[in-house]
């Protein structure tokens, strides 16, 4: 092909001026073709306690559902709510302790930061206590190995929620 018949030749020699304004939007193009959503959801930071890894969030519906996605790669979830008849509130700032089958804790008086939590737990037998204000629920955890494992924390209505961040889930 000739410098001639060449459409690039032509448009950018041609017309100067539409040939910065084409160079120009290819750029703009380029750019938005790689460019990452502006509200991308964060993955919560990963904490360590006593050798056992977590991760806690789901505040705002972007990482509740980052959250949940990531939950079955983790041998142990947890879900935090306060129950009243047909709607629940999901519960943050909750004070979770997890204890192996020897009584040692594991995690010791951890503070969710969401409704969610997800830890990397060994296969085994835990005790788990979730407190929110004075009410403490309590639960047995079974983690199998390639199995993961999830508990469910609802405590009833009229639960001290001023001790805790609440979301209503509809």
């Amino acid at each position: 092909m000739s410098l001639t018949t060449n459409p690039l030749f032509l448009f950018s020699h041609a017309r100067p001026v539409a040939a910065a304004a084409g160079a120009a939007l290819l750029v703009l193009l380029g750019g938005a073709l790689t460019a990452q959503p502006a509200q991308a959801a964060m993955n919560p930071p990963i904490h360590m306690a006593h050798g056992v890894e977590y991760m806690s969030g789901g505040i705002g519906q972007d990482e509740a559902q980052l959250m949940e996605t990531v939950s079955p790669r983790w041998p142990a979830s947890f879900e935090f709510a306060i129950k009243d008849g047909r709607r629940a509130d999901f519960a943050a700032g909750v004070h979770v302790t997890v204890r192996d089958s020897h009584g040692t804790a594991l995690l010791d008086n951890v503070v969710s930061g969401g409704p969610f939590m997800v830890a990397r737990l060994e296969p085994g037998r835990y005790e788990v206590e979730a407190r929110i204000g004075g009410q403490t629920l309590k639960q047995t955890l079974l983690v199998s190995p390639g199995a993961p494992a999830k508990a469910l924390f609802e405590w009833p209505a009229g639960t001290d929620m001023a001790s805790a961040g609440t979301r209503t889930v509809r």
